[in-house]
């Protein structure tokens, strides 16, 4: 292959870069992992024949769906090991200089929706990505998961229904979800119990991910007054950490620093005006790409 045409099998590849390691971060909630599997697809991208391929970014994103299915089977084994809850890392929420790219980055990749995906079976969660994400045609995710059409119409059906089942009856808007998580993270900050009690469902979970590492629950806490005794407790234990919002899956989360680093990464899940789920990240092999508090400015 001349170097002209390696100059231009990577500059295909590098305009949907963005759009890759999306596709793979779904599917294995890892940004290491994700990168990993992208970079794997280059591989295997420059070994195609390429005038067989009518859609490029359709080829690509089939490609690393599937490396992207591998590498969430070979976790198995690292997921069971894992000391407590395991969330997805969290990620920014734009990469690279396409605006339209950094759209589709962070598209229906925050924390609560990653949380659900996390409760499919591996082709469950890959076909749900190829078809409602990425709208690709039954045909060509058959392919790509190597299934027939008819069972992968069967997989996307029940992803899509457990999908369904886990989201709010009357989710928050936007504006009102940040004004939630605002009153609550300044109630939390002020000590006021009561307020942060008032704010969240009575059946609200929290789920920390230490890893073994940090402090963190090593089960779900669920209850309004439970929770709220369990942040005032880590909160007196830390009274140093200072707290900046910043844009992270697509929506806004909380990032607690100490000194300069990250410490600890909150997302919120609001219905009904009140906060039903707390998602708080605290293993720091997954803060890697949480920007530091100088970086945040």
């Amino acid at each position: 292959m001349t170097d002209e045409a390696d100059e231009r099998l990577a500059r295909e590849f590098d305009e949907h870069r963005s759009v890759l390691v999306g596709a793979a971060y779904r599917v294995v909630g890892s940004v290491s992992d994700a990168e990993d599997v992208v970079q794997e697809a280059w591989l295997r991208w420059t070994g195609v024949d390429h005038e067989q391929v009518r859609d490029t970014r359709a080829y690509l994103i089939r490609i690393t769906t599937r490396l992207a299915l591998n590498r969430l089977r070979q976790q198995k084994a690292r997921r069971e090991e894992y000391v407590g809850p395991w969330l997805p890392e969290p990620i920014p929420a734009t990469s690279g200089d396409d605006p339209a790219a950094a759209v589709e980055l962070a598209d229906s990749v925050s924390m609560a929706m990653l949380v659900v995906l996390e409760t499919l079976s591996p082709l469950e969660r890959a076909t749900f990505v190829l078809r409602e994400v990425f709208d690709l045609p039954y045909e060509e995710i058959a392919d790509t998961l190597g299934r027939s059409e008819s069972a992968v119409r069967q997989l996307a059906h029940r992803a899509r229904a457990h999908v369904h089942a886990r989201q709010p009856r009357h989710r928050v808007d936007k504006e009102r979800h940040n004004e939630l998580t605002m009153r609550f993270m300044a109630a939390a900050g002020s000590g006021d119990f009561d307020q942060v009690v008032s704010l969240l469902a009575p059946d609200a979970v929290l789920i920390s991910d230490g890893g073994g590492k940090k402090k963190a629950a090593l089960r779900p806490i669920q209850g309004a007054e439970k929770i709220a005794r369990w942040m005032f407790g880590v909160i007196a234990e830390n009274p140093h950490f200072e707290v900046r919002p910043a844009a992270l899956n697509g929506e806004t989360a909380f990032i607690a620093y100490f000194d300069d680093e990250p410490d600890t990464v909150t997302f919120f899940e609001t219905a009904d005006g009140v906060i039903t789920g707390l998602y708080l990240i605290r293993n720091p092999d997954k803060l890697t790409t949480v920007p530091t508090l100088h970086e945040l400015g």
